[in-house]
């Protein structure tokens, strides 16, 4: 017992060099708290609908509790309303506490959907910031609240984001490192490849799309990788090139080691560095990027939450300033938080240890 448990203890030991950088990342403060609070913003995020929703969290009625947030549509008959549609939460706590009793209802922190109009009769939207009514940020144009917006908007563009990451690094690493490794006539054939594909312009490629079908999540994704995984390539050739040249290679190789051994246990491993540096500045990209396509009318299709498409609807309403205000304040925290993230993170992988930091 004692021997398997040494075995799996020095099995999930982590390197010493990883666990320098990773004190080293830790002894920048504002990379490492930056990155903290992202990673609090993302985790919450994806449980959006237990902190914004039109849905109860809970609803205790007649002794019985409902959990109607993850669950089906209970109709409000079964709550004693006279309809046979969706029960309006909302109504049915300020119903519930007006008749008193042990029946009680718990909304989220904002008791409002990312796609739902809320409208008052006679004034029409956009409505200023409100404690009274629970749009903390306001309304957009057509009643929807802002933060919802926001919050949704937020998940789907770190989606986004994240994929292409995924896809683009997957592709660059593989096709970089085959670059960079073999060389000669399929790395010049590569190059010649990569240099057209560099010229199609990836907005009008976007544009013939959107005019042809309606955007949609997995469409824009499958497009901005079909013509974003250069990137990464360029810079995984260029380190295999030189890892490749390395006495420990060059020892691997003389010893019979294999090219996908040399590769994956030598080459990639000493590169993680290039790829680790270049993660927070292309989920930077990732969401900027959709913003911005969101904000052309190129992006995805209404009434799906995007920051971009709240940016434009601030822009046409400035007599609405909460608006605008709110989405440039989120995205520019965002980018913000995410350039302190990537510099403290290259300066953790720094081989010199150079810094600007004190």
């Amino acid at each position: 017992m004692n021997v398997l448990a040494s075995r799996l203890k020095g099995k999930f030991t982590l390197d010493p060099l990883t666990v320098k950088q990773f004190k080293r990342f830790r002894s920048i403060k504002r990379g490492f708290y930056s990155a903290v609070v992202l990673g609090v913003m993302i985790v919450m995020s994806f449980g959006a609908e237990l902190l914004v929703n039109s849905r109860a969290l809970v609803v205790s009625y007649q002794g019985e509790l409902f959990f109607p947030t993850y669950g089906d549509i209970i109709p409000g008959r079964t709550f004693g309303l006279d309809y046979d549609y969706e029960t309006d939460y909302r109504d049915l706590d300020g119903l519930l506490q007006e008749r008193g009793g042990d029946d009680w209802v718990l909304m989220p922190v904002v008791p409002y959907d990312a796609l739902e109009n809320d409208l008052q009769p006679g004034v029409y939207p956009p409505y200023a910031p409100s404690l009274a009514s629970g749009h903390y940020l306001g309304t957009d144009s057509t009643g929807r609240d802002v933060l919802a917006r926001l919050i949704y908007g937020f998940r789907i563009a770190f989606a986004f984001s994240f994929l292409l990451l995924l896809c683009n690094y997957l592709i660059g690493i593989a096709v970089g490192c085959a670059m960079g490794f073999w060389g000669g006539l399929f790395d010049l054939i590569f190059q010649r490849v990569i240099e057209i594909w560099n010229l199609v312009p990836t907005l009008y490629v976007i544009m013939i799309v959107a005019s042809i079908v309606v955007p949609t999540f997995w469409t824009l994704a499958a497009v901005m990788v079909l013509l974003g995984w250069t990137a990464m390539t360029w810079n995984m050739r260029t380190s295999t090139y030189k890892e490749k040249s390395r006495e420990y290679v060059l020892a691997a190789r003389a010893l019979g080691a294999s090219n996908p051994r040399m590769i994956g246990s030598h080459v990639i491993p000493n590169t993680i560095s290039v790829i680790v540096t270049f993660i927070p500045f292309s989920i930077a990209g990732g969401i900027t990027l959709l913003t911005a396509l969101d904000y052309l009318g190129f992006g995805l299709p209404p009434p799906t939450p995007s920051w971009g498409e709240l940016l434009s609807q601030g822009t046409s309403h400035l007599g609405s300033p909460w608006i605008v205000y709110s989405v440039v304040i989120a995205i520019g925290l965002v980018l913000v938080m995410v350039n302190y993230i990537g510099e403290a993170i290259r300066e953790a992988f720094d081989p010199k240890k150079f810094t600007y930091y004190e």
